[in-house]
């Protein structure tokens, strides 16, 4: 396995692992299918702005990818990142998710990121343990925040720092 940057001609195979958690459950709270126009679009703008997308190549093809953009807009959320990670079917178990999120976080840290913020949704049991697992920490619940194939979805946030960057604020007078 070798983990490598994402580049546009990855957005077909980055869809057909990202397209049927779309389609058939409720990791993502999304119901619109990607394709790979819009993937291969979104690679360009995390590169040109400097955030990470990363894919898991195994022989060639794509086993997962994670990738990381500002949580919210604004010059305030500025070090605050969010990131997406999935891995195909039958690449867990592996150490895959891990070394995905551990390079992405790095990337972000030395970007300088001080926090990453998983949004989880509460249907994904596994995906909320993935993330304790590597240091993610729960800070909220938000009941019924998505709604997808005719049902309401409580979204988990999840944080993480990384680093313990100074604080710039002037001084006090």
């Amino acid at each position: 396995m070798t983990l490598r940057p994402a580049t546009p001609d990855d957005a077909a195979a980055i869809a057909a692992v990202w397209n049927p958690f779309i389609r058939e459950g409720f990791v993502t709270f999304n119901s619109a299918l990607k394709p790979p126009a819009e993937i291969a679009a979104l690679i360009q703008a995390r590169t040109a702005a400097g955030h990470g997308f990363l894919v898991a190549d195994e022989n060639g093809a794509v086993a997962g990818f994670a990738t990381y953009g500002q949580f919210r807009a604004g010059v305030g959320y500025a070090h605050t990142m969010e990131h997406t990670i999935l891995l195909a079917p039958g690449a867990g178990g592996r150490g895959l998710g891990r070394a995905l999120m551990a390079a992405l976080e790095d990337h972000a840290a030395a970007a300088g990121a001080q926090s990453m913020i998983a949004g989880v949704s509460a249907a994904n049991p596994p995906g909320i343990a993935f993330h304790a697992a590597i240091g993610y920490a729960e800070r909220a619940r938000l009941p019924q925040v998505g709604f997808k194939a005719g049902r309401w979805l409580d979204l988990v946030l999840m944080q993480k720092m990384l680093s313990a960057a100074p604080d710039t604020a002037p001084a006090a007078r």
